[in-house]
Order: structure tokens, then C-alpha cells, then sequence
């Protein structure tokens, strides 16, 4: 699947996959997929989490393969279902997944200003699953929060804290540091890691927009190195991605020497190559926050 996209200019756009599920209508970023192919018999993991149905290995690739029905505790397929039914193969957190769906609509072009957050009647922040909602030809699409849904089923999968409490005993520094992350329980593990790692002067914002909307008051105020000396930003974000959000630092002559880390499940090889054309120092992928670490320490030398 094509998945070079418009996040290529940081135009603050991304393409969305929209799915079925027993009727109701849910969404997944396109930079996340591999392909989509059609269901196919899967060998069961003894012992697996209930969501998991098996594993195959189409092309010599063993895929991991999730029933996101039993995650969203819809009722199982039936033998008849199952053989008109779909897997859309991911790769995100250097993790090859297929989700296991119902049939697939199209893909539409949104802007992440037309992304709203799930409110309280979705989800809870910390244990909902859902990242954002949008409208599109008349049909409300849940955008699905995929990592969250893998870390649930395995927690290995998710940031490795381990990493920061093996650096041991550090000097504290009190460089100000800019944070951009939606996922509320992710922003809260970044800033403990940071904090853990001696970093004491942080700003943690929701998405693009209020990291942004941060550094021009910074700019206003004369006040950008009091607050600003280095950028960690999401990708996916509502409002402003972190695509958009490197653009407009790096193009803006008062702000374009802060470095940035792009921070997000999605840094692959091709998320790799947009990301440096837009200018960012570091692009690490999510389960690296030890990684992470390192490299700010590097760029605030």
C-alpha cells in the first residue's frame, strides 16, 4: 500500500482507513499499514491473550494476528463471517500486526484540525481506546488507538521503563524541555522517564497546536531559551501533527536551531526519510525511551 502522503510537507494532513466493525464505523492512520489482504487460517498460541487468535506467516513473515472485535468485546465471527472478512497488516512500534476486521470502506484525506478528541461519553483518557474522532460523509469514524490496544495484550510491547531505571543516578539538569504527545498516559511516562533521567524543566503539551501556540508566547515574550531548548513530539496527534509542528519550527529563523525528537510509533524507514526533510535532529521509535534519553542528552550538549 502507497503510503507516502501528504505528512511528506508537513501540510498537518494524513490519510485514514476506514473500517467496519459489526456495523459501526472505525478508523486507522494509513501510514501504519503494510496491506490488507484477505482472512486467512491462523495457528492458535497456547496460552495466548484472548484477543489473539494466532499467528501466520504470509511471505516468510511471522504476523501476530488480533481479533479486534474481542478487544472492543464484540461478539466472535462465525465460520461464514470469517471467510468475507479482512486482516490489515500493520507495522508500527517495529511490530508486524494484523488486525482482524469486517469489511473496508476507502480512504479519506483529513486535515488533524477536523480530529477531535473523545470526550468522557467514548472513553476515559488513560483506559479508552479510541485517539480521536472525525465526521466523514455523514458517518462519525473512531479513530482506534492501536498501541494501546497491543500494549494492553502485551505489556512488553510498550515503553521500556526498565531502560531509564538501569541508567542509574544522574545529575539533575534543569534545560527546558517541550513535550508534544496526546495519549495522556504516554505523556505521563515520558515526562516520568525525563524526570527520572535528572531532567526537572518540563512543558508538557496535548498535541502540535499547544506546543506551537507555547513557543510563539515564548517568542512574544522574549523568554524562548527560559522555556524551549529542545522539542520531543508524537507524530499523530489532533490539531497539529508533529510533521507540521518540525515544519514551522524549522522554517522560523528565531526558532529553527531548537532540535527536535521525533518521538512516535510510527518512525520507520519511510516516516524516517519525511521527517529529516523536514528538518528533525533525532527520530526514534516509542519502546527506545532509554534511547531517547541519550539522545537529548546529546543535543543539549
Amino acid at each position: 500500500m502507497d503510503t507516502n502522503i501528504l505528512l511528506e510537507n508537513g501540510t498537518n494532513e494524513l490519510e485514514v482507513l476506514e473500517f467496519l466493525l459489526e456495523g459501526r464505523h472505525y478508523g486507522i492512520n494509513v501510514a501504519k499499514i503494510r496491506e490488507i489482504i484477505a482472512y486467512q487460517d491462523v495457528t492458535p498460541v497456547p496460552n495466548a491473550h484472548p484477543s489473539i487468535e494466532g499467528i501466520f506467516m504470509p511471505r516468510d513473515t511471522m504476523i501476530t494476528a488480533i481479533n479486534l472485535r474481542n478487544c472492543l468485546q464484540m461478539r466472535d465471527y462465525d465460520e461464514k463471517e470469517k471467510i468475507s472478512s479482512l486482516f490489515i497488516v500493520t507495522n508500527f512500534n517495529k511490530l508486524d500486526i494484523a488486525f482482524h476486521v469486517d469489511s473496508v470502506v476507502g480512504i479519506h484525506r483529513v486535515s488533524w484540525n477536523s480530529i477531535i478528541k473523545p470526550g468522557n461519553t467514548v472513553s476515559t483518557s488513560e483506559d479508552g481506546v479510541s485517539t480521536g474522532i472525525v465526521k466523514i460523509n455523514g458517518e462519525l469514524i473512531i479513530i482506534l488507538d492501536f498501541e494501546k490496544i497491543v500494549t494492553d495484550i502485551n505489556p512488553e510491547t510498550g515503553l521500556k521503563i526498565s531502560e531509564i531505571e538501569a541508567l542509574g543516578e544522574r545529575p539533575l539538569r534543569d534545560t527546558p524541555i517541550l513535550i508534544a504527545e496526546d495519549s495522556p498516559l504516554l505523556n505521563k511516562l515520558i515526562v516520568n522517564s525525563l524526570k527520572q533521567a535528572g531532567y526537572t524543566n518540563l512543558i508538557h503539551t496535548e498535541n502540535g497546536k499547544q506546543a506551537y501556540d507555547v513557543i510563539q508566547q515564548c517568542k512574544a515574550d522574549g523568554t524562548l531559551r527560559d522555556h524551549v531548548q529542545c522539542i520531543i513530539t508524537d507524530i499523530e496527534m489532533p490539531e497539529m501533527d508533529g510533521h507540521r509542528l518540525t515544519r514551522l519550527v524549522k522554517e522560523d529563523e528565531e526558532t529553527k536551531h531548537i532540535p527536535i525528537v521525533i518521538f512516535s510509533s510510527l518512525v520507520n524507514d519511510e516516516m524516517k526519510r519525511k521527517g529529516k526533510a523536514l528538518g528533525a535532529d533525532a527520530q526514534l521509535s516509542k519502546p527506545e525511551i532509554g534511547n531517547l534519553v541519550h539522545i537529548v542528552d546529546e543535543l543539549l550538549q
